[in-house]
């Protein structure tokens, strides 16, 4: 099932593709992604073809996430994330029923910047049941990478 959600930024498109993926300082990342969990990071490279892991702490304290790979990266207009695996307890788990679900789901960002005002658009694959999750708390999180771009 795909997902769409979009936010008009007053800001280039160039400092909100900076911002969304932390290229100058990782804290702006974490700071709009904090609204899925107040851990999350990553580790890896933005650029095409890299391995990224998007990280944080569960409830119950162990390191986990989604093991990723940039299928494209085009500066300031497009960015395509290709999800494979999950990592739990630090154990990268990219077969078997759990990733079957959701693998090779795809979390793309486009920017379309019109008289220094930006457009971004999310579109991601999602299953069922985790939907309603994605509606609820993509759009807050957006909220949040709007303010940080418009300070």
């Amino acid at each position: 099932m795909k997902l769409q959600f979009k936010v008009r930024i007053h800001a280039p498109a160039s400092r909100i593709y900076d911002c969304m993926l932390g290229i100058d300082n990782k804290s702006t990342y974490e700071r709009w992604t904090s609204i899925f969990n107040p851990t999350s990071t990553y580790e890896g490279s933005w650029n095409t073809g890299s391995k990224i892991l998007f990280l944080g702490i569960d409830d119950k304290g162990e390191k986990g996430g989604m093991v990723s790979k940039i299928a494209e990266n085009i500066p300031n207009r497009f960015v395509s994330i290709q999800h494979y695996g999950l990592l739990k307890a630090n154990k990268e788990i990219t077969e078997g029923p759990e990733v079957e679900k959701w693998a090779n789901g795809f979390e793309n960002y486009s920017f379309e910047e019109r008289d220094g005002t930006t457009m971004v658009t999310v579109e991601l694959d999602t299953t069922e049941d985790f939907s309603e999750y994605m509606n609820q708390t993509y759009p807050k999180a957006l909220e949040t990478l709007k303010e940080i771009c418009e300070k």
